[in-house]
């Protein structure tokens, strides 16, 4: 059986979730138009009959400007080390730029195959361009396979699955069937909210706002759950809530769907939004959001 780590690396927002979640077949990570949507690193467990594979979704390499961003690169950085083999990610339909090939420099020398994943092939017009980009990146490094996806669309998640097969070490399931994930089932839920928010508000600053649950209780037919939307500002707090809590209410309606679908029982969700001055830049609800430095 053929059982290995594969990292997914790229920049903020080149559908690493997105890809995660359709070589999975569920959601597992949010996704959003949103650069930085990933925070924590989000283990995906793959299994079929002759494999199994642990993906490592990471937070996307980005310049940061405080601390939370800090975090995110040494997360991401991280877990390049100690994996079986690299999916890089590009969005082939904006090019090649600068921020991928400080990635591709910080990944080169990993002594692991990696794959150079174009992603977003499907928006892409103009077909010489294309081929001329992809010669262009290959004479940066000899990659082990190139390979035109469409996350969003499921295209090509097959060929990946197969092409890993093919470098991935022979070894006994290293998890369960029955597991998924290495994040909790709190975490997921409070993401889920937390993707809400960045779909109905991308254009009023959403990157300051992060999620937890503060309480959950589950019975045989239902779960209770609360979550806490914590922004920096008070005119954040407003946008959220809305004209007559009309904003907040439609945010739990869509969360509380993908709850529902996630846990398959019906879910009663409370949600409350509350102002943090600066933190992101505070150890503690970093601690809190499992964010921490002292883990790296």
């Amino acid at each position: 059986m053929k059982c290995g780590f594969v990292s997914i690396v790229g920049r903020p927002n080149v559908g690493k979730s997105t890809l995660l979640n359709s070589i999975l077949g569920m959601k597992l990570a949010i996704t959003s138009n949103v650069s930085g949507t990933t925070r924590n690193v989000i283990d995906g467990i793959y299994n079929d009959k002759d494999s199994q594979i642990v993906f490592v979704d990471t937070p996307g390499i980005h310049k940061p400007n405080n601390k939370l961003g800090n975090i995110m690169n040494k997360k991401a950085y991280n877990n390049i080390d100690g994996v079986d083999a690299i999916l890089f990610l590009v969005d082939i339909s904006k090019g090649f730029g600068k921020g991928d090939k400080f990635i591709l420099d910080k990944i080169k020398n990993s002594n692991v195959p990696i794959f150079l994943l174009l992603n977003k092939i499907d928006l892409v017009k103009d077909k010489k361009t294309l081929l001329k980009d992809i010669s262009e990146i290959t004479k940066l490094y000899k990659f082990s396979e190139v390979i035109p996806v469409s996350a969003k669309k499921n295209d090509n998640v097959d060929l990946i699955i197969n092409c890993l097969k093919k470098v991935l070490p022979e070894s006994d399931k290293m998890y369960s069937d029955e597991e998924l994930t290495n994040v909790s089932t709190r975490f997921i839920l409070a993401e889920f909210v937390r993707e809400k928010v960045l779909e109905l508000t991308r254009d009023e600053i959403p990157h300051t706002v992060t999620c937890y649950v503060e309480n959950y209780e589950e019975d045989e037919k239902i779960v209770h759950v609360q979550v806490v939307i914590v922004v920096d500002r008070d005119n954040i707090k407003k946008i959220i809530i809305g004209k007559g809590g009309s904003m907040l209410k439609e945010i739990g309606t869509r969360a509380r769907l993908d709850m529902e679908e996630f846990l398959g029982k019906k879910v009663f969700l409370e949600t409350y939004v509350k102002t943090l001055k600066d933190w992101r830049d505070k150890e503690k609800y970093l601690l809190e959001l499992g964010l921490s430095e002292e883990d790296e």
